[in-house]
């Protein structure tokens, strides 16, 4: 991987004479947008790093480097907008306070993850919780062109009650969580309605582009408050108001019912997760126009940890309450026609498999093929307000497409097949090459 990364940098080193070269995509189908019929042969041709035009048939123009996808689906690039990229999947739940984990190697950490999750056909990610530090600067170092990877935009320190999911010192022992409070390593753990909002202000400063609070009880830490609501009614709206008055959406993790349909109220922009919703929730997400992120992948990832010694007593008994209702809850929101955005909660399951999110949305949350490939090409950039950028081949928009082994419209494992990535006109280096 290492190798990788540097065969990757040392490509897009030549960012800008890549920027403003003239591709010619051949494609054998093309999908410009999953909501409308493929086309046939095509030709999507790219300058400057924006697609100029498409052409029918497979064209060659004069100058342009082509790029030979005629037994391929050309698609748009996906968008995951639940990813954690300085963490890596199956480590222990304290393998975070070893010395290994410092914020320098954080960041080392987050360009491998960002280079794996654009090789999987992720030309878009949102990152939903790290070191502030760490996430900001792999967001500019891959958006400088110093290493490939997607857009990314982040969330950094997610806000958390004291002993709540993004609690540091949870679970410790008490001399333990004595000194990292005393450290100040819990920068977004706050109480009342004035801390709350200083906080997100704070964040705001540091440059972030998201809000994330802890809505609810979470699985993976350590602490026995279950899976219900954290915050207060008050505290959650107090966070929502600020973030939405610095021009910031807020993303909750909520697991419990009553939870979700709190942060539903108080103004959040997506629930992620939503393992319990009910209809109540179902029917404020709806009449908000609040996202909601399944992040299915993350069930199969903790499925693989439980019994491995690898999670906390209370983490053990917390998942197996969620394995019951795998997918119950997108499918419940997909049947009352709740707006849906791909994510999978990488690292959580590995980022290499993120792509296969699609098909559980398909097996388990019982989404058409055709509109779980909506949810993960033009969900995540409407929820991010992205869209004028990204989600489409449409002529003037970002060059952001990958190409596919089959037909995604029909066969949602084909997105698991990827074989080329463009990022914004530059592509991706894959394994093997």
């Amino acid at each position: 991987m290492i190798k990788q990364l540097l065969a990757g940098a040392a490509a897009l080193a030549m960012a800008a004479t890549a920027n403003a070269a003239t591709y010619a995509i051949q494609a054998g189908h093309l999908i410009v947008d999953a909501a409308q019929p493929e086309r046939g042969a095509s030709t999507v041709i790219v300058d400057n790093g924006r697609i100029s035009r498409i052409e029918n048939g497979f064209t060659a123009p004069a100058g342009a480097t082509i790029v030979d996808e005629r037994t391929h689906t050309v698609m748009p690039g996906m968008t995951d907008v639940h990813v954690h990229l300085t963490g890596t999947s199956g480590e222990p739940w304290y393998e975070g306070f070893t010395q290994k984990y410092s914020v320098p190697y954080a960041a080392t950490v987050g360009l491998t993850h960002a280079l794996e999750m654009a090789q999987g056909g992720f030309t878009t990610v949102r990152d939903l919780g790290g070191d502030t530090s760490a996430v900001i600067a792999v967001r500019d170092a891959v958006a400088e062109g110093r290493f490939p990877g997607p857009r990314i935009r982040v969330a950094g320190a997610p806000l958390s009650i004291i002993g709540g999911h993004a609690d540091e010192a949870t679970g410790l022992p008490p001399e333990l969580a004595a000194a990292v409070n005393e450290a100040h390593l819990n920068p977004s753990v706050c109480t009342g309605a004035e801390e709350c909002q200083k906080v997100v202000r704070q964040l705001a400063a540091a440059g972030v582009d998201w809000i994330k609070i802890m809505a609810t009880g979470g699985v993976l830490d350590p602490g026995t408050r279950g899976l219900e609501q954290h915050f207060t009614d008050e505290e959650m709206k107090a966070i929502c108001d600020m973030a939405h008055f610095m021009g910031l959406k807020v993303a909750a993790h909520a697991h419990g019912a009553k939870g979700i349909d709190a942060a539903v109220r108080a103004g959040v922009d997506s629930i992620e997760h939503g393992t319990f919703i009910d209809d109540q929730g179902v029917k404020d997400m709806k009449a908000r126009g609040t996202y909601y992120v399944a992040t299915l992948m993350a069930f199969s990832g903790v499925k693989n940890l439980i019994g491995t010694g690898k999670l906390a007593p209370a983490s053990e008994q917390k998942a197996k309450e969620t394995f019951a209702v795998w997918g119950k809850g997108l499918n419940l929101a997909y049947r009352n026609g709740v707006k849906i955005a791909l994510g999978t909660d990488s690292a959580v399951a590995p980022h290499t498999m993120a792509n296969h999110e699609v098909e559980l949305m398909v097996t388990k949350g019982g989404m058409s093929p055709r509109d779980a490939l909506i949810a993960a090409t033009k969900g995540g950039p409407d929820l991010m307000s992205l869209s004028n950028e990204t989600g489409t081949l449409d002529p003037g928009k970002s060059a952001d497409l990958i190409a596919v082994d089959g037909d995604p419209l029909v066969d949602p494992t084909a997105v698991q097949r990827v074989q080329y990535v463009m990022v914004e006109g530059n592509p991706i280096p894959m394994k093997g090459q």
